[in-house]
């Protein structure tokens, strides 16, 4: 296979703690969540690519502001997908759940997810396995974190935990590429909830060991969260019993409602 054919994924480092991530295949690139034109211009410059697309997964400022700046500088007719239900200056195609974005250069499918929490409106992107991709991928912007999720700002703790149960059911392998280096902040809160994780334990040695080296926590994977972040955990004894605790409350009987709690006891903490 022609090795420019094959996908990659890089970390394009914007503000104090953005990543905005461009898949790219030598060639052609995708940039998802351009909070910033400026370091975007100047990786592609860098790298000789030509943008052929922008992916938005939710309207916050940080994820949109360069959006029309690309658009003046690269050309105008390149399309930029995002949520359909909100209005998002530049976008061109709005999407729903199911939706599917086919991309030639590079090439890649991706599947739309709605994942209602920390905005409304915020969808997610996913690449199943494909002759050009080694493993699924998730973009899923400000929903899901390594060990940890978004702040509700529009949506409630049910859809959250709706939405991170679509993600708790891709494969294992996903690599999931979320938009935010709060790895060792979350770290830091998921062992107050589970002080005994062995996995959470040996990551938060890991994660720092990457951070001293200036290097991302990310892409994490589905399974890797499933065994250190509390709110991908909300059905699992010990995050129960730390949520029981921390509310006073005798019995919470769902994930939504486990949720609700940590993610309020995360936003004191």
């Amino acid at each position: 296979m022609d090795k420019n054919t094959l996908l990659h994924v890089w970390p394009i480092p914007a503000f104090d703690d953005n990543y905005i991530w461009c898949i790219h295949d030598g060639r052609s690139a995708l940039i998802v969540d351009p909070g910033d034109a400026s370091p975007v211009l100047q990786y592609l410059a860098q790298q000789e690519l030509t943008l052929t697309g922008i992916l938005i997964t939710h309207h916050h400022a940080d994820h949109t502001g360069g959006i029309l700046q690309l658009l003046q500088a690269l050309g105008s007719d390149i399309p930029v997908y995002g949520p359909a239900t909100i209005d998002i200056p530049g976008r061109t195609q709005g999407l729903l759940e199911g939706d599917k974005v086919e991309i030639a250069k590079p090439r890649i499918s991706l599947e739309v997810f709605e994942v209602p929490g920390h905005t409304l409106s915020h969808i997610a992107y996913f690449a199943n396995m494909q002759a050009n991709v080694v493993e699924p991928m998730l973009f899923c912007g400000d929903t899901l974190f390594a060990s940890g999720c978004g702040r509700l700002f529009e949506g409630t703790p049910t859809q959250m935990s709706q939405s991170l149960a679509k993600f708790i059911a891709l494969p294992k392998n996903t690599l999931v590429y979320c938009t935010h280096e709060y790895t060792l902040s979350n770290i830091r809160f998921a062992l107050a909830v589970e002080p005994n994780n062995a996995n959470l334990i040996t990551w938060a040695e890991n994660a720092k060991a990457l951070r001293d080296q200036g290097l991302p926590t990310l892409p994490t994977t589905i399974g890797q969260e499933l065994q250190v972040n509390p709110f991908m955990r909300c059905d699992q004894k010990e995050v129960i019993e730390a949520a029981m605790q921390i509310s006073g409350e005798k019995s919470l009987p769902s994930p939504a409602h486990v949720l609700a709690v940590i993610r309020a006891w995360k936003d004191r903490f």
